[in-house]
């Protein structure tokens, strides 16, 4: 009989434990070795014929934590494992869906590729920049949705005058979804951008005066666009703004610019390991749970419908 066998690549370690002791095993003994020129070879330390295996790595850091997760799931597929399941909790390079301009690439569509040719049978991600990526891939994908931790922490606030803010009118959808949940207005931070992580304008699209504004987006990559957002709201007459972000990318100065925002919290969960002693602001919450539920319901073949904000909203009704 199958079982299943969980292992942590080398960007996700700490969340990959966490995943383990929720679902109540350890991680599988894996080896990476690296070359001095940088070339990584992985190599299992158990068997895995015959079992589902499930590797665990964020691709933070893209080329190298997903060059080591393509060798992870090629290593798994040539020691006879029955099935190879790719968990991502952060999918890097699904910033690049489509061509925007002429002549780029569509990274995520390449990543799907490869994915697929190293022999994956399923990936388990969260929060996709663009969830159409899903269709990008021929094998099932399970998109989790960071909304399932976000909406008992927004509880807990019991804010007086809760509002969300869209960071850019693409993110509506998404943002309606957990305004509806509460009952709550919603408004929209509409941004032009000159170039990658630089804003060439931005406004608000509704009223903030007197609200208590949670922003939420999937990324918080340099940090400027949320400081630049969390100022313009503030400054439009907004009581607070905090912002739930689902990955933590957070490079160059973004934690200085988190840190002299306006903001009163930056809410983030674990897909990528934070410095959280590099800003009072920044506080963690575990997705360990969503994907431990998630990786036991896809080796038991059960429906994942449980874990997303329309199924909740609908027990609670």
């Amino acid at each position: 009989m199958e079982s299943a066998k969980i292992f942590a690549g080398t960007g996700s370690q700490h969340l990959a434990a966490e995943i383990c002791k929720r679902y109540g095993t350890q991680p599988g003994k894996v080896h990476v070795q690296r070359f001095s020129d940088g070339e990584i070879s992985p190599s299992f330390l158990e068997s895995v014929r015959g079992d589902y295996v499930f590797l665990v790595q964020s691709t933070y850091s893209p080329a190298e934590n997903f060059m080591e997760l393509l060798l992870m799931i090629d290593a798994a597929r040539r020691a006879s494992a029955y099935k190879v399941i790719a968990v991502i909790p952060y999918y890097g390079y699904a910033r690049q869906d489509r061509k925007d301009r002429p002549r780029v690439a569509i990274g995520s569509k390449l990543v799907a590729n490869m994915l697929t040719a190293a022999g994956a049978d399923r990936v388990i991600t969260m929060d996709l920049h663009a969830p159409q990526i899903q269709g990008y891939f021929d094998i099932p994908v399970d998109h989790l949705d960071s909304h399932a931790v976000f909406i008992p922490y927004v509880e807990n606030l019991k804010l007086e005058n809760l509002t969300f803010a869209a960071p850019d009118v693409g993110a509506t959808n998404r943002i309606r979804e957990i305004a509806s949940y509460f009952g709550a207005e919603m408004v929209i931070c509409d941004k032009h951008r000159k170039r990658a992580n630089e804003i060439a304008s931005m406004v608000v699209i509704g009223d903030v005066t007197g609200k208590d504004i949670v922003i939420i987006d999937d990324i918080c990559d340099t940090g400027g666009t949320l400081a630049k957002s969390a100022a313009l709201l503030k400054e439009k007459g907004a009581r607070s703004v905090r912002a739930l972000i689902t990955h933590p990318v957070l490079s160059g100065k973004a934690y200085e610019n988190i840190e002299n925002s306006v903001l009163e919290e930056l809410v983030v969960c674990d897909t990528i390991p934070v410095q959280p002693e590099k800003g009072s602001k920044i506080k963690v919450i575990s997705v360990a749970e969503l994907f431990a539920v998630a990786i036991r319901n896809a080796f038991e073949n059960k429906s994942i419908t449980s874990l997303f904000v329309h199924s909740q909203r609908r027990q609670s009704l």
